[in-house]
């Protein structure tokens, strides 16, 4: 019974490919044909059914693009870099579709030894910084064991060296894996989907408007309260605008 559940599973997940890489091709016909908005719905369609490709989001986002959807390319460009981060092209295009943004934001880069922590942390994922503590401390392991058993004063400083190094490497990338954890918590980016957003000092109708956002422009959610989400901009500035305004990237 067992092995027939585990077939009728496998010919199940089969029967979804193919009906995906068939709306993925219908679409792609569509898409080169001019027919943009019926491509859409294609797309849609294989996400629907709950397979997340960066290639499909990235598909949906050039007919967005071609539409002048402004908000929608950008947010599906954003969607394929989560999954492709180091794809050229959804970079490149991402970066035509923010042009056609309107609110010119100035980035507040990162400065010296924060910059160089950050850039190092985010060299590997979180699960890349824990597993790599795993070997080390494997090392570490193996290394005074080494120095234990072994007797040769010549042996026995090495191995005290190397188990010592391997303790602090352990250290250290348990640092840069919690400090990814960190970053990767707080991190909650999302896109603007209205044409127009007024973002509020306070989360309530009756507030002092602080100023506009328009469609496309990225921002980082901070936290919520009832419909109203308080964002930040890539500049510092804060404030609360509706929920409904915009759209969270996080959300699959």
């Amino acid at each position: 019974m067992k092995y027939v559940f585990h077939i009728l599973l496998f010919l199940l997940s089969l029967n979804v490919f193919c009906q995906n890489q068939d709306l993925f091709d219908k679409a792609n016909a569509l898409y080169n044909e001019g027919k943009y908005a019926e491509s859409i719905d294609n797309y849609k369609a294989i996400l629907d059914s709950g397979v997340h490709s960066a290639d499909v989001y990235f598909n949906i986002a050039n007919a967005h693009y071609k539409l002048n959807n402004i908000a929608p390319s950008i947010y599906f460009y954003e969607k394929a870099l989560q999954l492709a981060p180091n794809d050229s092209d959804i970079k490149n295009n991402l970066a035509f579709a923010q042009n056609m943004t309107i609110d010119a934001i100035d980035i507040i880069p990162d400065a010296g030894i924060a910059k160089l922590i950050k850039t190092i942390t985010n060299k590997l994922s979180f699960d890349a910084w824990a597993k790599t503590s795993v070997v080390l401390v494997f090392v570490f392991v193996m290394l005074f064991l080494l120095y234990y058993f072994s007797y040769s004063t010549g042996k026995k400083r090495l191995a005290f060296i190397g188990s010592l190094t391997s303790l602090v490497l352990v250290c250290v990338t348990l640092t840069f894996a919690f400090h990814k954890h960190n970053l990767d918590k707080n991190d909650n980016p999302a896109i603007v989907f209205v044409q127009e957003s007024k973002v509020k000092s306070d989360p309530n109708n009756r507030s002092e408007e602080s100023f506009r956002l328009h469609e496309g422009t990225k921002v980082q959610v901070l936290q919520e309260y009832d419909n109203w989400k308080e964002v930040k901009l890539a500049d510092g500035k804060t404030g609360w605008v509706v929920a409904d305004d915009i759209k969270l990237l996080k959300d699959f």
